[in-house]
């Protein structure tokens, strides 16, 4: 149930970050692709203003009479509503000439059907990107200008030697539905993309959760192993240290004199020359060259032989060489921790300020001692 509920809580985190993201992403994507689209109409209808311009200020200096011009200019944008946009004529008054709506010759511009406020400014493509965002968002394009046509005038460009100026028109309807289906398929997009990657994502992640799940379990497995082998090998200890603790008065009583090892070791304590006991005997360690003898009671004392001198004299089933530094009782023995790589270590008492530790070459010899 656990797990389940972290693969959800995966599921959302990632269906968020990726939701972030993509809404990010598309709103910039959208932008620029609508900014490259405007470019290319704006570009187009600056030309054709131009171009138009430069013709019929050419006719007017070959002679040819306005009235001519005119008629020649309306026969031939007459009808031509193109997909995009288109041209108009008017003169500085504001009285359109031509247009390609018959109906709309001799009226009158408005002001609102303009984007731009004077002759020959420049209306950038993300400009005319913002300003049809904001007519959406206030009343839709339909709302926009006079409403009585979906076209605006984009630019202007004055007739040389005349008061005529040629206006350049956007039809904003069909670049807003444009725009729409761009936005649309990029929302379809971005939904299949991330409808793969997210579920991609998720199966990544169970996937690594799953193997990751079963390594923890074979290492706890393994672990769960290593303390019930340490229980194993503490109940055995102690199983030991009474039987010793029982067989000890039985052996004083009948003062076995084949017991094998010394009884007493030959120490100082200061200028004092001390004889030990082996049973008050915790633990023999070497420190600085030294060789210590540490009793039960927490007496130390100090001994002239070798480690290696002493652990020969001594009882093997009582004494164990625990390293190069240490010999321990098994009566001193506390407890047995695991350490290290499959190490030991013994904790004694009294307590050692020096750690006492079976290397695991010797691990297994330690624990067929305790086992005798």
């Amino acid at each position: 149930m656990r797990k389940d509920k972290l693969y959800f809580f995966t599921f959302l985190a990632i269906a968020t970050i990726f939701i972030i993201i993509a809404g990010v992403a598309i709103q910039y994507f959208i932008q620029a692709s609508a900014n490259q689209l405007l470019d290319t109409q704006m570009e187009s209808s600056k030309r054709e203003a131009k171009e138009m311009a430069s013709l019929i200020s050419f006719e007017l200096a070959s002679g040819l009479p306005k009235d001519s011009i005119v008629a020649n200019l309306q026969k031939t944008i007459e009808n031509t509503n193109m997909e995009t946009g288109s041209v108009s004529m008017f003169d500085w008054s504001g009285i359109e000439i031509c247009n390609p709506d018959i109906n709309r010759v001799g009226r009158q511009v408005s002001p609102n059907e303009s984007f731009v406020s004077r002759v020959k400014d420049d209306i950038s493509s993300k400009d005319f990107y913002d300003l049809l965002m904001s007519k959406r968002q206030v009343g839709g394009i339909r709302d926009f200008g006079s409403g009585e046509r979906e076209s605006e005038i984009i630019y202007l460009y004055p007739v040389d030697n005349s008061d005529w100026i040629i206006a350049s028109h956007a039809n904003i309807t069909k670049i807003s539905n444009q725009i729409d289906s761009l936005r649309n398929k990029f929302y379809v997009i971005f939904t299949i993309m991330g409808f793969f990657i997210i579920l991609s994502s998720v199966i990544t992640v169970r996937l690594i959760g799953s193997a990751y799940e079963k390594r923890l379990e074979l290492k706890n497995q393994k672990l769960e192993n290593e303390v019930i082998n340490l229980a194993k090998l503490n109940r055995a200890l102690a199983d030991y240290q009474q039987k010793a603790n029982e067989e000890k008065p039985q052996a004083t009583a009948n003062q076995k004199t084949s017991e094998k090892g010394k009884k007493r070791i030959l120490t100082y304590l200061r200028n004092e020359l001390l004889p030990v006991p082996t049973e008050d005997i915790a633990y023999i360690f070497t420190e600085h060259t030294v060789t210590y003898v540490m009793n039960f009671d927490g007496t130390r004392s100090v001994a002239n032989n070798s480690l290696e001198e002493l652990f020969s004299n001594l009882d093997g089933s009582d004494f164990y060489r625990a390293n190069r530094q240490f010999i321990i009782a098994i009566s001193a023995i506390e407890k047995i921790i695991r350490y290290g790589n499959n190490q030991l270590k013994i904790l004694v008492n009294p307590n050692s300020e020096v750690d006492v530790i079976i290397s695991k070459n010797r691990a297994s010899e330690f624990k067929k001692w305790l086992n005798k």
